[in-house]
């Protein structure tokens, strides 16, 4: 069976506001269907697919693992990767490691954050495609072109291109826009998916032809892993000495053995704002919008809050995104949807905490958010998932105040465990070892005040935690 390798680590900043580095576009939810990740793992049923094996990053292995959950996926492997090296070391990660069992194995290079709406169809063209992997080939998925697309890169096919997995001419960067109308009208191109099957030894044997110097580092990365609970940790160091590099610049644009197939199935990247407008359901006026909004004498506009209690209003607009968060609003020309990563960046820039975060903290037990924050004092409210437990903790310079909600919690300050039901409290006192947890089959839901000189999340001091967080 085919092996899914799932690239879950990007940080996706064209879609921003709503998708961050601290929780990017694939977790996000979106509309009302499962996240893109979860989609791609659900796109891929265990009676087709062998289980999958991610490549993540640090701060989102618990929202990959919560997230298989959600999708119903039970097997599979998750490897941690030291910081972003790009595609290339990763799928040679994986490569070596299903070479291990089985050189042969087929595997499915799958981006986490694509849009796909026909499964079956798409099952049935990546099995198209696997005795030309089984016999050596490099098989790339194109996708037919509907418009001269200048955020895409492009695959050509030969003159006379037939049916089935058929010898890819060449890749081609992003085009300008007048060489993307050539190339649409000519037939003779499709969207680069970024989809690729082949088997482990083909893969490897590319790396060892045309970047021979990363094989070494991955090998000793693998070599030097370590278990963290569910989680395999690749080894710093040698990761650390491999170029970040995407794997079609590391291999596959200088490899003689590339095949094309082409998907005709619907199919997006969700890259940017425009794309999102593209795939949302319109009015007859191109009108899309979501969540609380009102357009009035809009055209071909996407308005979009993420805020129940944020009223959205567009008048008179034309070509417009206007996108609202808690605590960010983008207005953009439709044209600049590309652009957005240019604002995320002078964001950065300017020190501006929206730049790569959320309001809402994301956290393997739950989550939290502040609600009012002051000179001396932090009020917070914090989610805990059922079984869900915080590490046994406590403050060098704030005590705590906590209001039970919704739920039960189960709290420990020093000695003294008791169980906090709705609309009891209870008072941690600074410099106290403190433990919550919650017991039950439902969210726990508390109020947290905090009082005291410094309200820094660093002021924690664990004495033990499930999560094998420092």
């Amino acid at each position: 069976m085919i092996t899914p390798v799932c690239l879950a680590g990007g940080s996706g900043t064209r879609l921003w506001p709503i998708s961050r580095k601290s929780y990017p576009k694939q977790f996000v939810q979106v509309g009302d269907a499962p996240s893109l990740f979860q989609q791609t793992l659900t796109r891929l049923p265990s009676d087709r697919f062998a289980a999958p094996l991610i490549m993540t990053s640090e701060i989102y292995r618990f929202v990959v693992a919560e997230q298989m959950q959600m999708a119903g996926v039970t097997q599979g492997q998750i490897f941690i990767e030291p910081d972003g090296r790009n595609t290339a070391p990763s799928l040679l990660a994986a490569a070596l490691v299903l070479a291990e069992s089985d050189e042969d194995a087929l595997i499915l290079a799958v981006p986490s954050d694509h849009l796909i709406p026909e499964p079956e169809r798409f099952c049935d063209t990546i099995e198209q495609a696997a005795d030309a992997a089984r016999n050596g080939r490099i098989v790339t998925f194109g996708i037919q072109p509907d418009q001269p697309e200048t955020a895409y890169g492009y695959l050509e096919l030969p003159a006379e291109a037939g049916a089935g997995p058929i010898p890819l001419t060449r890749f081609v960067e992003k085009p300008d826009l007048e060489t993307a109308t050539a190339m649409l009208q000519s037939g003779n191109y499709l969207w680069n998916s970024g989809l690729f099957l082949f088997s482990a030894k083909t893969l490897i044997a590319a790396f060892d032809l045309y970047a021979p110097d990363m094989l070494a580092p991955v090998r000793a990365a693998l070599k030097e892993a370590k278990r963290d609970l569910d989680f395999i940790r690749l080894a710093p160091e040698p990761w650390s000495r491999l170029d970040n590099i995407s794997v079609d610049y590391a291999v596959m644009e200088k490899a003689q053995n590339l095949d094309v197939l082409r998907y005709d199935g619907l199919w997006s990247d969700l890259g940017d704002w425009s794309a999102m407008w593209r795939t949302a359901q319109r009015d007859e006026n191109g009108v899309a919008t979501e969540g609380a909004t009102v357009a009035l004498e809009c055209r071909n506009s996407l308005l979009r809050s993420d805020v129940p209690e944020m009223q959205l209003v567009g008048l008179g607009l034309e070509n417009v995104i206007a996108v609202a968060t808690r605590d960010a609003v983008l207005v953009a020309d439709m044209s600049r949807a590309q652009d957005v990563k240019t604002v995320v960046a002078r964001l950065k820039d300017q020190n501006a905490k929206q730049a790569e975060v959320f309001p809402i903290d994301y956290r393997p037990w739950g989550w939290f958010e502040t609600l009012v924050l002051g000179q001396r004092f932090q009020v917070k409210r914090i989610v805990v998932n059922p079984g869900g437990s915080l590490s046994l903790q406590s403050h060098v310079h704030r005590a705590e105040h906590w209001v039970v909600v919704q739920g039960t919690a189960r709290v420990t300050v020093d000695d003294k465990v008791t169980l906090v039901t709705e609309n009891q409290s209870v008072f941690v006192p600074l410099g106290s070892v403190h433990r919550m947890e919650n017991p039950g089959k439902v969210e726990m839901v508390l109020i947290e005040v905090q009082t005291g000189s410094y309200l820094g999340e660093d002021d924690i001091i664990r004495y033990e935690d499930v999560y094998n967080r420092g």
